[in-house]
């Protein structure tokens, strides 16, 4: 059985399927009949407002929790029976973290060994290094994580999430709470892992301008998938208005100076 799961993970063309899926916690559904197919090595974002089920969905797929009704997969199995290096997950930073006593490399090191690595030599140190310069963070390698800007941080939780080269990528909200400079070089970094990887990326951001210029595809939800679509299709000002009610701002306006592939 581990062979063919192993088998799967390469052959699949489809990296999640989702059919008509619901989630419901007490009497709050969370989600409601979902259909949705992410193709392997798609880049998507997901947007919608808050309460709209986008941490449900997330936690769905790296199989946190179980559908009330539908199924869902992931490689063709259930997400709780893949093994875990099939997920990389880079939640929101959260100052606190900061303040753990750690070198950069060692954080990274620990996402290939179940243990915390006493010293990062060898193949460990190789690896680590490796993920480092993916995201271009090789020069923090050896920086106490307390010297570190949230962005850079970001950057090493990154580096730890995709050490293993998970088959998929799960991002939430990576850049919350960080300005408008270290936001858009994480996206870069992120388009970067998206070029050099087979790696399918799904994340989920309040960012509209990284997700229209970045994804291949956007999914809006707020309880049900309003549409999963490309970025201009999805930014429409129809299915905004019915994720979010009104919007104040045209598609043009939000997006028109930057209209550009």
């Amino acid at each position: 059985m581990h062979v063919t799961l192993q088998r799967d993970l390469t052959d699949l063309s489809n990296s999640v399927e989702i059919s008509s899926l619901t989630v419901q916690f007490g009497s709050h559904t969370a989600l409601m009949d979902i259909n949705l197919t992410i193709k392997s090595g798609e880049f998507i974002s997901v947007i919608g407002p808050n309460g709209g089920g986008k941490s449900t969905l997330v936690r769905l797929i790296l199989g946190l929790i179980q559908p009330n009704i539908g199924t869902i997969y992931v490689f063709g199995s259930k997400p709780s029976d893949l093994p875990s290096d099939a997920f990389g997950y880079v939640p929101q930073i959260k100052t606190a973290d900061r303040s753990f006593p750690a070198l950069p490399i060692e954080l990274v090191a620990s996402g290939l060994s179940a243990t915390w690595p006493r010293k990062v030599k060898g193949e460990l140190k190789e690896k680590a290094l490796d993920a480092l310069k993916t995201v271009g963070a090789e020069h923090l390698a050896d920086r106490p994580l307390s010297r570190l800007s949230g962005g850079e941080l970001q950057r090493i939780y990154l580096a730890r999430s995709i050490v293993r080269n998970p088959k998929i990528l799960i991002l939430d909200e990576p850049a919350t709470g960080f300005d408008s400079t270290a936001e858009m070089d994480l996206n870069k970094t992120i388009e970067n892992i998206h070029k050099v990887s087979d790696t399918t990326i799904i994340m989920v951001t309040h960012d509209w301008e990284s997700a229209f210029h970045h994804s291949d595809r956007v999914a809006v939800l707020n309880k049900n998938l309003i549409c999963c679509d490309t970025p201009d299709s999805a930014f429409s000002e129809d299915a905004l208005r019915v994720a979010f009610g009104h919007i104040g701002h045209t598609h043009e306006m939000l997006f028109g100076a930057k209209h550009h592939h």
